[in-house]
């Protein structure tokens, strides 16, 4: 694959028509990463789309009683069971800050040895939705449930995970490509692991 194969840093969409909230979008992007993310100018044709998105991922995490920790594994699994870079980077550099390189970038790569016995089922279970929903079983449930989750949140944590899967199909689907930033953020060891999905930025993101 050459350069001129590849799409533009910020996806196979034309620009997205000025409008408020997209500019708010842009401008949540510059507080909170310091640059306007490529994945956010797919989302500036429809920002409200992405803010419903991020409001019922708040709101299943906190029905889950997802700890920081616990989001890190399961955005990081599922992200790498899709190939997704974007939050495989993302969240392997939050689970690294949280439990340290090694573990995060084996997450990545689908080792849960490093991690305690319900988390692994955290990992499992996660992995398992972005790859193969309907190869669920019972036991994959009891573990949860051994793990110390109820129904309730069982149910709270997959629609946290599933949601998590949609953003991230949407951002591959529309062909943006992973920050320069957010590969230079995250550990040479995650960076090692996550050795799919699309190219980084040819640019850093302004």
């Amino acid at each position: 694959m050459t350069p001129d194969d590849l799409p533009p840093d910020t996806g196979f969409l034309r620009p997205a028509d000025p409008s408020p909230e997209a500019e708010q979008l842009f401008a949540d992007d510059r507080q909170e990463a310091g640059y306007v993310m490529n994945l956010s100018h797919a989302w500036a044709h429809r920002p409200v789309a992405q803010q419903r998105l991020m409001d019922q991922l708040r709101e299943a995490a906190a029905a889950a009683g997802l700890s920081y920790r616990q989001r890190g594994i399961l955005v990081a699994a599922s992200a790498a069971g899709l190939r997704d870079p974007h939050c495989s980077l993302a969240w392997g550099r939050r689970l690294a800050t949280e439990a340290g390189d090694e573990v995060a970038a084996a997450v990545l790569r689908g080792d849960d040895d490093v991690l305690e016995p319900g988390e692994r089922a955290l990992a499992r279970w996660a992995r398992q939705l972005a790859t193969d929903p309907s190869g669920t079983t019972a036991a994959d449930v009891e573990a949860l449930r051994a793990a110390g989750l109820d129904d309730a949140q069982i149910l709270a944590m997959t629609v946290f995970v599933a949601l998590r899967i949609a953003f991230s199909t949407v951002n591959d689907a529309l062909g943006a490509r992973p920050d320069v930033q957010l590969v230079t953020a995250a550990p040479e060891v995650v960076r090692r692991a996550v050795t799919y999905g699309r190219p980084a930025a040819t640019r850093a993101s302004p």
